[in-house]
């Protein structure tokens, strides 16, 4: 193979490996995202798993089974996270207020 040719084949390779870096920019957020989740986006969404959550906000800083029968028809667990600080002016998921999540065996049901 002639110089040309593998100078040619490490250009393609260059290109391609710098665009598709390229395309992993377009998840870059922008500055009133870094405002309104500085810790990034670690929404939680009905649905997901308990090791899910946990993979996200960390363990629970209580669980508890509750009863509601206006809600839910069976018992849930509760899984309660208390704020870390409460200085935070912006909406920091667990960070900045208490949060409840309930769920349903092993998934996330509601969150308040």
């Amino acid at each position: 193979m002639s110089n040309k040719g593998l100078i040619a084949i490490i250009a393609v390779f260059m290109l391609s490996v710098f665009a598709y870096g390229c395309s992993m920019l377009e998840s870059i957020p922008s500055p009133g995202e870094v405002m309104k989740y500085p810790l990034g986006k670690t929404t939680l969404r009905v649905g997901m798993t308990k090791q899910e959550v946990e993979s996200k906000w960390g363990r629970p800083d209580s669980v508890s089974t509750i009863e509601d029968k206006k809600r839910w028809p069976d018992p849930r667990e509760m899984w309660t996270y208390n704020p870390q600080t409460s200085s935070i002016p912006i909406d920091a998921d667990y960070l900045s207020k208490t949060r409840k999540l309930y769920f349903d065996g092993n998934y996330l049901t509601d969150q308040e």
